[in-house]
C-alpha cells in the first residue's frame, strides 16, 4: 500500500474488469495506491507498458501549483540516485521530503500522469518534490471511462528530465507506484491499472 501522511487513504482494491483482474484506487479528498518494489536496469528494460481508466478527470487540479497538485492517475518510476550526485541543497530538500513523507521518497523519479487543464506532452517538475519529473499522457475528460494503453522509454525519458548524457548508465530502477490523489482539490476520483510491464525495446 502506499499512503502519505496527513492524507485520507484511498481505498485500493483487486477487482475484475472485462474479465481481467486490475488494480482500482479510489481516492475521495485524499491520496494513495500500491507500490511494489524491484530491481531493473533500464538499458535491459526499458519499455515501461501498461494499460489505465479514470471515470473522471480532476475539475480543479493546477498544475504545477501545490494548492492543485492531484491527479486522476499517476504512475511513478523511482530510480537509484546516486546521493553523492546531487547538489548541498538538493540533499537537504530530500532529507526534508524523507523525513516528512519516509524513507521511500526517491532521488530521482519520473511520474506519469492524467493531468487537466494541459496539453498532453507537458512535462514539469512536481511542486513538492524538485526531483520529480512529471509528464502529462494524458489530460481532460476525453478519453474517461475508457481503457487507454501506454508505453514510454524510461530510459530515454530519464535522459530528457535529468540531463544525463548519452554515454553515461541511467540508475537503476527501483520500484513502480500507481496512485490517484485528490487531497488537495477535495474531489473525488476513481482510476484502474492493468497489464504494468517492464521489458526490452520492440
Amino acid at each position: 500500500m502506499l499512503t502519505l501522511p496527513r492524507a485520507t487513504p484511498a481505498e485500493v482494491d483487486l477487482v475484475e474488469d472485462g474479465g481481467t483482474t486490475v488494480l482500482r484506487v479510489r481516492a475521495a479528498s485524499g491520496a494513495g495506491g500500491a507500490s511494489h518494489g524491484l530491481s531493473a536496469a533500464p538499458a535491459a528494460t526499458p519499455r515501461l507498458s501498461w494499460r489505465w481508466k479514470v471515470d473522471r478527470a480532476l475539475d480543479r487540479a493546477v498544475w504545477g501549483a501545490r494548492s492543485g497538485d492531484d491527479f486522476a492517475a499517476r504512475v511513478y518510476v523511482a530510480f537509484d540516485f546516486p546521493l553523492d550526485r546531487l547538489t548541498f541543497v538538493e540533499r537537504a530538500k530530500l532529507r526534508l521530503a524523507r523525513f516528512v513523507y519516509g524513507d521511500d521518497v526517491p532521488a530521482a523519479a519520473i511520474c506519469y500522469v492524467w493531468a487537466t487543464g494541459v496539453a498532453v506532452g507537458t512535462s514539469g517538475w512536481n511542486p513538492y518534490a524538485s526531483r520529480v519529473r512529471m509528464i502529462a499522457l494524458r489530460s481532460g475528460n476525453e478519453r474517461a471511462g475508457q481503457w487507454v494503453d501506454e508505453a514510454r522509454d524510461v530510459e530515454r525519458d530519464f535522459r530528457a528530465a535529468f540531463g544525463e548524457s548519452s554515454d553515461a548508465p541511467v540508475p537503476g530502477i527501483t520500484g513502480l507506484a500507481l496512485s490517484s490523489d485528490t487531497d488537495q482539490t477535495l474531489e473525488s476520483a476513481t482510476a484502474w491499472f492493468g497489464d504494468l510491464r517492464l521489458g526490452p525495446r520492440p
